[in-house]
């Protein structure tokens, strides 16, 4: 019995998991937005969210606090272009904001196996 254990299996092995959850993220943290099912969007918008915060809350930090944090964000993505963007352009857009940086919209079921389909995009202020 699965009572009490977090987090989406999506129908995949760990590796195919671990991986569309990365590949999401950077897109979304890449395009601002992503057209996805409700699902997908639900397994990694808390983990986005984390990482925004992480980003925001390391400003006014030491050097070793800023590498650290980029290595720990890098190590999760996987791409130093976006660790770039998301500490350069995103993070700083958030400074003032307690929480909740990401909107979920629904837009209905997808035509060919009727999924729900959502986007999910950062919220401008």
């Amino acid at each position: 019995m699965r009572h009490q254990v977090s987090g989406y299996k999506l129908n995949r092995s760990k590796g195919a998991r671990i991986a569309l959850r990365r590949t999401l993220i950077k897109q979304f943290f890449t395009h601002e937005r992503i057209r996805t099912t409700e699902a997908k969007a639900a397994a990694i918008r808390g983990e986005a969210e984390r990482m925004i915060t992480l980003a925001r809350n390391v400003k006014d930090a030491g050097d070793v606090e800023k590498v650290n944090a980029r290595r720990m964000v890098a190590s999760r993505l996987g791409s130093n272009e976006v660790v770039k963007k998301l500490f350069d352009e995103i993070a700083p857009r958030f400074a003032e904001r307690a929480g909740g940086y990401t909107r979920v919209l629904k837009l209905g079921p997808r035509q060919g196996d009727a999924a729900e389909m959502v986007l999910l995009e950062l919220v401008e202020e």
